[in-house]
């Protein structure tokens, strides 16, 4: 028993050390190990492919943060790969906004959705690209698309100009006349939406009405007239496709006494002879469109319609000459020639340029006279000769 100690501790080191080479083989030889360093041969990585945001597509702040919908890639690795998403500021990828190296691709569809941990800043253009790898492979880079994070839209509330202060009108059938609300961002069409109640909070209202933004001031002439003698509450508010401004102050105004009504002439009645005078604007638009109906009579000729429409407007000048309205001619910009549907009305010490044919030169259309004031540089000609009132 004493010869055989030195033999079995040879045996045992053997035994030692055969195992210890056998696993050393069995780890570097799985895919999986990490004592594997660089690409496995004849594993391929696709690209992933981008689905959103697409190119160009555009996103209002609200909609932060963005989720990117990533195609997933096809392999052929024994390894998990994971994919990176970088977004940046410039088309190279210098100046990186945000970027996740380690994303686990998802399940569903073969696709991956992600979104951003927090908004991006607004009113710029960005790019977003993605890859994957498995750890020792990995795909080249998706080409990069761009997106645009908008600025928000911003519409402020209009500002009443008249009337105002509770002041009596001289029409049952005032225009309400608006300073035009600032809007800043990428708006749409603005709509002005105007109100008028019987009660300061509007719980009785009895006109609701829509019209189209004009630069400077936009205004709302009533369609049908009001109660006489009546207090009168009115607002206004913009908005756009997306976005609703604010309500302007709320103004008031008293509609007149009693009504009074000129008759008008026959219907092909000499001009100049102030039977429509009035210093009321829509009672003379009024009186002179039903005075002259052959005048406004659809089918007729561009040069006819054009006679037509002067000759209606130098009705009106006169009519509101005999009233007591300041009215002239316009000069078209300012200098001339003379607005063939427009005229100029200097009130408050101030020129007005006033639109008084809807659409004139659409002859398929019976004209359609109107009261409206428009922007535009003021061009005030004197109207010559002056008409006899009262003949």
């Amino acid at each position: 028993m004493k010869n055989l100690r030195p033999t079995s501790k040879i045996v045992l080191a053997l035994l030692v050390v055969v195992p210890l080479g056998a696993c050393d083989r069995a780890k570097s030889e799985s895919p999986l190990s990490p004592l594997i360093a660089g690409p496995i041969a004849g594993v391929e990585i696709t690209t992933p492919v981008l689905l959103e945001p697409g190119m160009g597509q555009q996103f209002r702040p609200d909609q932060q943060p963005l989720a990117l919908l990533i195609e997933n890639p096809s392999t052929n690795s024994p390894r998990p790969f994971q994919l990176t998403v970088e977004v940046a500021a410039d088309a190279g990828f210098t100046t990186k906004v945000h970027s996740n190296t380690a994303l686990t691709p998802g399940t569903a569809n073969g696709r991956t959705t992600y979104q951003l941990p927090e908004p991006l800043a607004v009113g710029r253009v960005y790019y977003w690209r993605a890859k994957a790898n498995d750890g020792a492979n990995e795909s080249v880079f998706s080409p990069a698309r761009a997106f645009e994070v908008l600025e928000p839209v911003v519409i402020g509330a209009p500002t009443p100009v008249s009337p105002v202060g509770g002041l009596r009108t001289l029409s049952r059938r005032p225009t309400l006349t608006v300073t035009s609300a600032a809007a800043s961002g990428p708006f749409g069409a603005l709509i002005y939406t105007f109100e008028i109640a019987l009660d300061p909070t509007f719980g009785s209202r009895i006109v609701v009405s829509d019209v189209d933004a004009r630069l400077a001031q936009t205004t709302l002439t009533l369609p049908a007239d009001l109660a006489i003698n009546t207090l009168h509450y009115w607002r206004a508010r913009v908005r756009d496709p997306e976005v609703t401004g604010a309500w302007s102050a709320i103004e008031s105004f008293l509609t007149p006494l009693a009504v009074v009504v000129t008759p008008p002439p026959g219907p092909t009645g000499p001009p100049g002879n102030g039977n429509c005078a009035s210093s009321d604007p829509e009672a003379i638009v009024a009186c002179v469109s039903s005075s002259y109906p052959s005048y406004r009579a659809a089918g007729v000729s561009s040069s006819q319609r054009e006679a037509n429409m002067e000759f209606l407007r130098d009705r009106i000048i006169e009519a509101g000459i005999c009233g007591g309205l300041d009215l002239a001619w316009n000069l078209k910009r300012g200098v001339g020639p003379h607005s063939i549907d427009a005229l100029a009305w200097r009130t408050g010490g101030v020129d007005e340029v006033v639109d008084v044919g809807a659409a004139f030169d659409d002859t398929s259309s019976e004209l359609r006279l109107q009261w409206s004031i428009v922007g535009g540089p003021p061009g005030y000609d004197r109207y010559e000769p002056r008409p006899t009132c009262g003949g």
